[in-house]
């Protein structure tokens, strides 16, 4: 099994928002995480900062997340609390007020696989050399694609595209999607929103499977993001499972 991470402002943006993580807890159990900020006067990079930071404690805090249920339990658990504490920093600091983050993570041990998300940042698998979305963004227009008011063609350049109906911090009690996902699969590819506005799932298939490290894979994803332009902050965590059941 390998993994990596990384972050980058893009070519646009004078400072990143996003946060990223991957860590292990002492049973090798795996947790993945991005999170993309927003609010004014740099608020978001605290609030996906908060996100990522109390949750990848919160996972090296516990030597298993134990069962699918119970990891199911403590990521919402974890979510909530997460929640909270961006509704007490914004108390204690009025001109962060309107800050939040999305938050998209993915729990692996060697029984199960859960994709949770709030928000618009993405979770994939990748089986057979292509990628699955896992994860519904959050967003007002994928709302109206769902009701028929859009085509997934207008969705693509709406004006209000980056909308979003569900976000940490935004509402006082907020439930994270959690899907249980096969074990099967070759990879877990995790962004933000500035790898899918940029990228069409056909080039993130292309360079996911030539035949580098992931390491370089990762940072050829963020070189192709701002080749394009880099419009927004860039964060990837990916992990490929060879060798994985050897790793526990």
């Amino acid at each position: 099994m390998e993994y990596y991470y990384l972050t980058d402002k893009g070519k646009v943006r004078d400072h990143n928002e996003d946060s990223v993580v991957i860590v292990e807890n002492f049973n090798k159990e795996i947790l993945m995480a991005v999170a993309d900020g927003m609010g004014g006067h740099n608020a978001g990079e605290i609030a996906s900062s908060i996100a990522i930071t109390h949750l990848g404690k919160r996972f090296k805090e516990v030597a298993t997340v134990g069962d699918k249920e119970d990891a199911i339990r403590w990521l919402q658990e974890t979510v909530s609390e997460i929640n909270v504490l961006i509704y007490k920093y914004t108390d204690e600091h009025p001109e962060s007020s309107g800050m939040g983050t999305t938050l998209v993570t993915a729990i692996l041990t060697k029984n199960f696989l859960l994709i949770g998300n709030i928000g618009d940042s993405s979770g994939f698998v990748v089986k057979n050399k292509k990628i699955h979305k896992i994860t519904t963004d959050h967003t007002l227009v994928n709302l109206l694609v769902k009701s028929g008011e859009l085509t997934e063609e207008e969705a693509k350049d709406h004006p209000k595209k980056n909308v979003l109906m569900k976000a940490l911090g935004a509402i006082t009690n907020v439930e994270m999607d959690i899907f249980d996902v096969e074990t099967d699969i070759d990879g877990v590819f995790l962004c933000s929103d500035g790898v899918t506005n940029m990228l069409e799932p056909e080039i993130i298939e292309k360079v996911l499977n030539d035949k580098s490290s992931v390491e370089d894979k990762v940072n050829k994803v963020i070189f192709k993001c701002n080749n394009r332009g880099g419009n927004d902050n860039i964060s990837v965590a990916y992990l490929e499972m060879k060798g994985a059941v050897e790793s526990w």
